[in-house]
């Protein structure tokens, strides 16, 4: 579906989001950055995207510290949903603050279309899950936030919570924080870089809420598929960074060619087409919307200056 012609319904993308939690046996959600990389995920089929604060973070050359603004987050979610229907998932890191902020960031996100919110238990300034060195905040901590986002909410948006207490406290401790988060109100729960399926499995078992799993790419977490997850009893699994990494690796192999060679012309089917862009963004359909509204602007123009003659 082309931009200009991008419609809401009167479904919030909350509601999907909760319709597909319970209908699908797993949810595969890669990570977008931008609207570009958002209307892509949608063109191939997937059914909902995640809002990676890391490839977010990464795509203004910073590292993943917290350093990203809840402005700039806010903005970015605006601008995907603009382009797609998909439910977003909206990592938002540690809420942006303290429970006052978390009320903030959901309500305004809510408002800008994201389907669900993650929020973490660390200690601000953050790290990325699968690093050494985090901490995390106290159980209590992280449920006032909980129960300031429940009640930030208007369309019923989702609340996930990541707990990313497996590294620090162990995975004992993660399932009992997971579980008084659940208690608290979160729908979904997020244990975030646990070491095998074995402790996948194991927080499945005893956590009893949908479970979303982190399939991310040179972390602690081995290489699981989503067929796994499903069977070990996973309701979403994201792909956060995958295709962040991937345009890196394809943009910089492509400045390498043209640095060394001089030409583009060896890499031509490495390239998406003129014709498969224009079509993923519906560039048509805007040269349609232009003709129509020249053909419009006409008609009205002919029908004053007619008037102006018949009175004159």
């Amino acid at each position: 579906m082309a931009y200009l012609y991008r419609t809401k319904g009167s479904e919030h993308p909350a509601q999907r989001l909760r319709k597909i939690i319970k209908e699908r046996d797993i949810i595969m959600a890669p990570g977008v950055f931008d609207p570009i990389s958002a209307l892509l995920a949608e063109s191939v089929g997937f059914e909902a995207i995640y809002l990676s604060g890391a490839a977010l973070t990464g795509s203004l050359a910073m590292p993943d510290l917290g350093v990203i603004t809840f402005l700039e987050v806010l903005d970015a979610t605006r601008r995907i949903m603009e382009v797609v229907d998909l439910p977003l998932i909206v990592d938002t890191d540690t809420g942006f603050g303290e429970p006052l902020n978390v009320y903030r960031t959901v309500k305004e996100l809510e408002e800008a279309g994201a389907a669900a919110v993650q929020i973490e238990d660390q200690v601000m300034p953050k790290k990325c899950g699968h690093l050494s060195g985090k901490h995390v905040v106290s159980p209590d901590d992280m449920i006032k936030k909980i129960v300031s986002a429940t009640e930030a909410r208007r369309h019923d948006m989702v609340i996930i919570a990541r707990t990313d207490a497996r590294e620090v406290e162990g995975l004992e401790a993660a399932i009992e924080r997971a579980n008084m988060y659940v208690e608290a109100g979160a729908d979904v729960i997020f244990p975030e870089a646990l070491l095998s399926l074995d402790e996948f499995k194991e927080f499945a078992k005893r956590v009893k809420a949908p479970l979303l799993a982190n399939m991310t790419e040179f972390g602690k977490t081995p290489y699981i598929t989503a067929q796994e997850f499903k069977e070990a009893g996973y309701k979403i699994v994201i792909f956060p960074v995958t295709t962040f990494r991937a345009a890196l690796k394809a943009i910089k192999d492509t400045l390498v060619e043209l640095k060394e060679k001089g030409t583009q012309k060896h890499i031509l089917d490495r390239l998406m087409s003129r014709q498969e862009f224009y079509q993923l963004i519906g560039y048509y359909d805007y040269e349609k919307r232009d003709s129509e509204v020249a053909a419009k602007a006409e008609r009205i123009v002919r029908s004053i200056a007619q008037q102006r003659e018949v009175r004159s």
